[in-house]
């Protein structure tokens, strides 16, 4: 996800937000001092803008400050090593995505950290769901019809993606496999690029999150086919789901997660988590969540560290299958 519009640069001008009430249930444990709420990416993408709309709230429920921080690099390996490092006391977080939880172990790209010993499972933060996008002048105008164009001629369509063994590329794959369909991966150094050649018709299909696709469709440029989610997303509410059309097994979500450095007491997950589902379920949150394309989901810690197990393995036997691997 990572790997986004008009408020975001509001929501960007501020590095902290802070807080108005305390927690309403009293006892266990209870935040110190302010809280750093780590974003292993730059600024300006749906997860840096969805970590800070949560961090407001949660630091009202939480009764202190919840600091974004942004710590880029290594495709979200050094913001998730910071936060494995950090002392386990409830006051450092990573919004973690699964990118970097789930898909980056199962390639190799994680090697500072392992997921399931160095950190804590708190809450699920936010789901977005994948579109499945062509230009509008392909002669396909329905998923149907874009599978048998498939079909009838293996490895003619050219899909493109952010660069191998990223989400887009791992979720065309594990749509790819589920439709049986052969296509050629055209990698790019990053979403931009792939949106332009789609738009051109160099490349024929590109699964893309909505906050990027939407414009070009409402436009007329690009047509969505079918949504990967498992409910038709609002923006889009004509779009089916790739359940709805038929194709099982090809469903995939981008998502982000509130995780903490292992050994993190049990009281301060769970209260992190309680933050979190307060934040979600409040309307005014649900509605600049989904200006950014996100539709809020909490959870609690064991639901969360099954559901990371889950697509973990889900998703390490898609890379194992399609013999995907990244070079260096």
């Amino acid at each position: 996800m990572a790997h986004e519009h008009g408020r975001r640069n509001l929501l960007l001008a501020a590095p902290a937000v802070l807080t108005a009430r305390p927690l309403s249930a009293q006892g266990g444990w209870a935040p110190s001092r302010p809280l750093r709420l780590i974003v292993p990416f730059a600024p300006g993408g749906s997860t840096d803008v969805g970590a800070r709309i949560l961090a407001e709230r949660m630091g009202e429920t939480l009764g202190q400050p919840v600091v974004v921080e942004n710590r880029a690099g290594a495709g979200g390996a050094i913001g998730t090593e910071a936060v494995a490092r950090a002392a386990p006391d409830g006051h450092t977080l990573l919004l973690g995505t699964n990118g970097v939880m789930t898909i980056a172990p199962n390639l190799g790209l994680m090697r500072s950290v392992n997921i399931e010993r160095d950190l804590a499972p708190v809450s699920l933060a936010f789901r977005t769901d994948i579109l499945v996008v062509v230009p509008a002048n392909l002669p396909a105008r329905t998923l149907p019809e874009f599978l048998a164009l498939a079909r009838a001629k293996p490895g003619a369509i050219s899909y493109g993606s952010s660069g191998v063994g990223t989400a887009t590329h791992i979720f065309t794959e594990v749509f790819a496999g589920a439709a049986g369909i052969q296509m050629t991966h055209v990698p790019y150094r990053g979403s931009g690029q792939a949106m332009s050649d789609l738009m051109a018709g160099t490349i024929q299909l590109l699964l893309d999150q909505p906050a990027s696709s939407i414009a070009p469709i409402r436009e007329g440029s690009l047509r969505a086919l079918a949504s990967t989610g498992h409910k038709r997303n609002p923006l889009l509410p004509d779009v089916p789901t790739v359940a709805e059309m038929g194709l099982q097994g090809a469903e995939s979500t981008s998502w982000g997660a509130i995780m903490a450095p292992a050994g993190m007491p049990g009281p301060a997950a769970e209260r992190i988590s309680l933050a979190m589902r307060e934040a979600v379920a409040r309307p005014e949150t649900a509605r600049r969540l989904a200006g950014a394309g996100l539709d809020g989901e909490a959870s609690s810690p064991a639901e969360l560290g099954a559901f990371i197990r889950s697509e973990t393995e889900r998703l390490g036997e898609v890379i194992r299958q399609r013999n995907i691997r990244v070079e260096g």
